[in-house]
């Protein structure tokens, strides 16, 4: 009895189609100077369902990888695809390593560029309008408790926050360190 495996139900030209219509949901634009008078250079000599473009802008030419994580990588897209849906699932990057049948080392670093890709992508939060925050409350010394500073000021022989409660967990300081 065969094992159906997720790789044989994933499909190298639907992922690069998936990768331009998520990458470019307007049509194809140049990642180098943002023109979108683009046109079609033919494939990639080692993945047949990766196409290239020139800009007839800046007569770049560039291809669906181009200034993404997966540039200057050599593994096929169905496989990045895969690593990040595992990820979706939270395997562990040994279990991935196993599911894919890739070395461990490799999961990591393909693992870490997705995630540092996801990050960079992310956009940045910008807070506006009326915000509101719950109110903390840290214990350090005496601050925030002035009543037990003044009775401390009052009386430097005795020890006021031994009366208050303050700082009761704080050594002693030297007299002549105090403040």
């Amino acid at each position: 009895m065969s094992l159906l495996k997720i790789q044989h139900l994933i499909d190298d030209a639907k992922c690069f189609e998936t990768v331009r219509e998520l990458r470019w949901p307007d049509g194809v634009m140049c990642p180098h100077c943002h023109a979108d008078e683009v046109t079609k250079r033919g494939f990639d000599d080692t993945q047949p369902d990766r196409q290239r473009y020139l800009c007839k802008s800046c007569h770049r030419q560039f291809d669906d990888w181009t200034e993404t994580v997966f540039a200057g990588h050599h593994k096929p897209l169905k496989t990045w695809i895969l690593c990040l849906y595992f990820m979706g699932l939270n395997l562990s990057n040994a279990q991935i390593a196993k599911e894919l049948n890739l070395n461990k080392d490799d999961v990591h670093t393909m693992t870490t560029q997705l995630r540092d890709g996801i990050v960079e992508k992310k956009p940045r939060v910008l807070l506006a309008g009326e915000l509101e925050c719950d109110e903390v409350y840290v214990m350090a010394g005496h601050k925030g408790n002035p009543d037990a500073v003044k009775k401390k000021a009052e009386n430097p022989g005795g020890d006021a926050s031994k009366a208050s409660g303050v700082g009761a967990h704080l050594p002693k300081r030297s007299p002549r360190f105090s403040a």
